[in-house]
């Protein structure tokens, strides 16, 4: 009986990279549309922007002394300033205290892991017009209906935050794991058990993160909102503009500034709380 033939083992070295497949002339062709679709709108999408390069040489000057004058903010009247800052806040926080009360409900009725089509469909385009006017617009519209001030805003920011806090509410139960609802039904549990102990559990971080991320977003818009009388320091804001104070409006634009960054970092510390 013969020894068996010891094998020899590979030699020791770096093995041979195979080149990665070749896309197929289809993907290629495929892959070149996207790009030439995408140039084709953004060069049509130029001329109507009337995007010109050249104006900002042509009046640099102009932009020079606006620069300059707004290098010296004017904090005189900081306590108004301040004062009108925290209204702003508190309409930011009221309007995104009632969206996300009513964005729960609702973003369970657009679900479509949850609710049948006939009452999904009318929600979702429900939340779409919210969603896609702006809070300006509401504002004026709040604005003819309850007059000026800050509760106009509060409502403005309200009804844009709800249609998006809806979209996204509904878009994360439906990338739930259904293994948990499925185990609960198998109890015999009621539809709302389901929902409370299934559902619930798992969107909860998601919901507080887009919470806290749309109340920054108010913060800034109930900013802008406020330029056409709806209350906060966007009023000041837009009044120093138009008189050509640029020292106090600069002022103002620090002191958003700070708050925004403020609540920033507040908002970061809570969501590692409870994310």
């Amino acid at each position: 009986m013969t020894d068996p033939q010891p094998t020899t083992a590979a030699p020791p070295g770096p093995q041979p990279v195979r080149p990665p497949p070749k896309d197929s002339w289809v993907k290629v062709v495929g892959k070149l549309v996207v790009v030439l679709a995408v140039m084709a709108v953004l060069g049509w999408a130029y001329g109507g922007a009337e995007i010109d390069p050249g104006e900002l040489l042509r009046n640099r000057e102009n932009i020079a002394d606006f620069a300059k004058e707004f290098a010296v903010p004017n904090f005189s009247d900081w306590r108004d300033y301040v004062r009108e800052m925290i209204v702003t806040v508190q309409m930011a926080i009221w309007g995104t205290f009632l969206a996300m009360v009513l964005a729960v409900p609702l973003g369970l009725l657009s679900s479509a892991n949850l609710a049948p089509w006939y009452i999904r469909w009318p929600v979702r385009r429900l939340m779409d017009a919210f969603r896609a006017i702006n809070e300006m617009v509401f504002a004026l519209v709040f604005i003819a209906a309850v007059g000026l001030g800050p509760f106009a805003g509060m409502l403005a920011l309200f009804v844009h935050t709800l249609g998006t806090l809806a979209k996204l509410f509904s878009e994360a139960v439906e990338a739930i794991d259904p293994h948990p609802v499925e185990g609960i039904r198998a109890t015999g549990a009621s539809g709302i058990d389901e929902v409370v102990y299934g559902v619930i559990p798992q969107v909860m971080p998601l919901w507080i993160s887009y919470t806290l991320y749309r109340f920054e977003s108010n913060v800034r818009s109930a900013s802008v909102v406020g330029m056409v009388g709806a209350g906060g320091i966007g009023y000041l804001l837009h009044d120093a503009m138009g008189s050509y104070d640029y020292g106090d409006a600069s002022a103002m634009l620090l002191i958003i500034l700070a708050t925004v960054v403020l609540l920033d970092v507040v908002s970061t510390r809570v969501r590692k709380r409870f994310i």
